[in-house]
């Protein structure tokens, strides 16, 4: 049990930990209907590249064997609408985020590829989903667990609803490793990105937030032990752009 002073950082700013998932959401409600212009925007259309290499990694059966997949903190839809476009008529996909705002976005752009038979959405906590065990064939998070209060009850509850020999994927921003390119990647992140966020949305400080939150995640290595106490096997991890993101994975056996 938490005791109501405890705190954790929240980007640079030390916040009480019962009020981190407060912030986050009040960040998406506010940018959700342009989260992916600001997406394009923020890494030059890179994330449509690393996004595509975690479904390469995901590799969905592209026959109508049955593939369940569950989607956390993905509300728009961005990572099971590419999902379902490798995979074949077996696919189906549930988008679990917390954010309503994020959702009816999702819900939305489903109606509009025609892909509502095929992927549903459900309002929902990472650290406590509302699925049975064993239930999905994947688990894919794509820029969110970082925003996740309680990382560890987040990556308990991925490995309890996975199958057996089911594959946890996370695509999460890292640490920058090409020397140069760090302190270029500073100086946009923290001079350019609030300033997009308010010409774009009105909201520079729920931009400036989300780069704060990056620098305060765990170095990929440290995200891997986290990883592999969850209880997950043949946890690995693979920087892309020079650290900007790594995508880590680790397989239910």
């Amino acid at each position: 049990m938490d005791h109501p002073d405890q705190t954790t950082h929240f980007g640079f700013r030390d916040v009480a930990l019962g009020d981190k998932q407060t912030l986050v959401n009040d960040v998406f409600h506010s940018v959700a209907q342009r989260y992916d212009l600001m997406n394009d925007l923020m890494s030059a259309g890179l994330h449509r590249v690393w996004k595509s290499v975690m479904i390469n990694a995901l590799n969905p059966p592209r026959n109508d064997r049955p593939f369940a997949l569950l989607d956390v903190a993905g509300g728009t839809g961005d990572v099971v609408f590419r999902a379902a476009h490798a995979a074949g008529s077996g696919f189906q996909a549930t988008v679990c985020d917390i954010n309503s705002d994020m959702l009816a976005v999702g819900r939305e752009r489903a109606g509009a590829r025609h892909l509502e038979h095929q992927v549903s959405f459900v309002e929902g906590n990472a650290e406590a989903l509302a699925f049975p065990d064993r239930s999905f064939d994947a688990y894919t998070i794509a820029f969110g667990i970082r925003n996740v209060p309680r990382i560890d009850l987040a990556l308990g509850e991925a490995f309890r609803v996975l199958k057996p020999g089911s594959r946890f994927l996370c695509l999460e921003f890292s640490t920058v490793d090409v020397p140069g390119l760090d302190r270029l990647y500073d100086s946009f992140s923290f001079k350019v990105i609030p300033q997009l966020g308010k010409a774009v949305t009105g909201d520079a400080d729920s931009y400036q937030y989300l780069v704060e939150s990056i620098r305060k995640f765990p170095k990929p290595n440290a995200f891997a032990e986290m990883i592999r106490a969850a209880g997950f096997l043949r946890v690995s991890h693979q920087t892309l752009s020079g650290g900007i993101v790594a995508l880590h994975s680790g397989w239910r056996l």
